[in-house]
Order: C-alpha cells, then structure tokens, then sequence
C-alpha cells in the first residue's frame, strides 16, 4: 500500500501545480487584456485630440471650416533673433503688419501679395515640370501586366493632381492681373474688404467670409 500513497501524493502536488499554472495564466491574460483595453483607450484620445487640433487649426487659418475655394497656405510660427515670435506665410514670409494709419491695400501690402503669388506659383510650375520627367524616367514597358497596372494608376494620380494644379497656377494669374488693376483685395459679391488675414490664407480668395459661406450654404441646399 505504501507506494499507493506515494503516487496519490504525487498526483495531487501535480494537480495543485496545474491548478496554480491556470491561476498564473489567467491572471497574465487578465492583465494583458487591461494593457490592451487601456492602449486602446489612450489611442482613442490621441485621435481625438489629433482631429480637434486639425479642426482649430482649419477654423483659424481660414476663418470658416467649410472655405474649400482654394488650399490654404501654411502658415508656421516662428521666433526671430530678438525674441520676438511671428508667423511666417510658405515658411518664407513674415505675416504683413500694417500701420495704424495705412491704407487697405496700399502698395506695400500688394507688393506682399505679388511676392506671396509668384511664389506659390514658381512652386507649382517646378512641380509640374518634376512630375513630366518623372514620367518619363519611369515610363518603362514593364512585362508583368500587373507591374503597368500599377504604373499606370500612379500615373493617372499624378496627372490628376498636376491638372487641378495647372487650373490654380490660372487663378494665380487671374489674382496677379486684378493686383495690377487696382481691385485685389475686395469682395466680388459685396465689395468689402476680404482682410489681410484671409489674403494671407488665400491668396486667390475673391469672396469675403461671409459671401463665401452664404454661396456654399447655397450650394449644399442646390446639390439636396
């Protein structure tokens, strides 16, 4: 009977050692799982703060989150030498200052603007030129079907993108003919002033804020 008792024994220290690797294996799952539910969460509010800021920076770059009538430029804070922290328009220009007793649209502040387009518009042409000889370059007759149907799509992007660019680069030109006439700067609708602020966002803006909200809130009851 003695080796009996020895394998009863040794069978429940086994059982017990079972019982306590489950014990260890669930509560590491448990954890596991509190890990993840808490990355999760973290990755929510990460998101959602990431798309507040996009909506705060939209709002006051343009004034009204729906101003879809061109790109809005990019504007970057900086701080000069001295100390002192200004906003620099395509990371080149320093936002426009004017004096207290200067003008709307005096012959600095459509000089600013002048310099602002031409810019902009260099920037496009050079990236149009990029994008023919990129397609030129990679315009190889590739011999896997789906190697040239990729090819092909990519290349139909490009052309998209550098098409909806070569209708700006004409309304940069439009804009720079109205600086030289004189009537930059004023809404088409009303004839206010558009602002220093919302030039500077859109250069090629032709409405006020207000104009421009009124004609998108009319589009959106036309398109329903």
């Amino acid at each position: 009977m003695a080796p009996r008792k020895v394998t009863d024994k040794k069978a429940t220290e086994d059982t017990k050692a079972t019982k306590s690797e489950k014990k260890t294996a669930a509560a590491k799952t448990k954890t596991t799982a509190k890990e993840t539910t808490s990355e999760s969460k973290a990755s929510k509010k990460v998101s959602k703060d990431a798309k507040a800021t996009t909506t705060t920076s939209d709002s006051t770059t343009t004034g009204n989150t729906n101003m879809s009538d061109t790109p809005a430029m990019e504007i970057k804070q900086t701080t000069t030498e001295s100390g002192q922290k200004t906003n620099l328009i395509r990371g080149k220009f320093p936002q426009y200052n004017p004096a207290a007793d200067e003008d709307y649209m005096s012959a600095a502040q459509l000089e600013h603007f002048k310099l602002i387009l031409k810019d902009w518009k260099l920037e496009l042409m050079n990236e149009v030129d990029r994008t023919v000889d990129h397609m030129k370059d990679e315009s190889a007759n590739l011999p896997d079907p789906a190697d040239r149907a990729t090819q092909e799509e990519e290349f139909s992007l490009e052309l998209r993108a550098r098409d909806r660019e070569r209708k700006l680069i004409k309304k940069i030109d439009k804009t720079l003919e109205t600086i030289e006439n004189d009537e930059y700067g004023y809404c088409e609708d009303c004839g206010i002033e558009i602002g220093l602020r919302r030039l500077e966002a859109r250069p090629t803006a032709t409405l006020c804020i207000d104009c421009k909200t009124l004609a998108e809130i009319k589009e959106k009851q036309f398109r329903n």
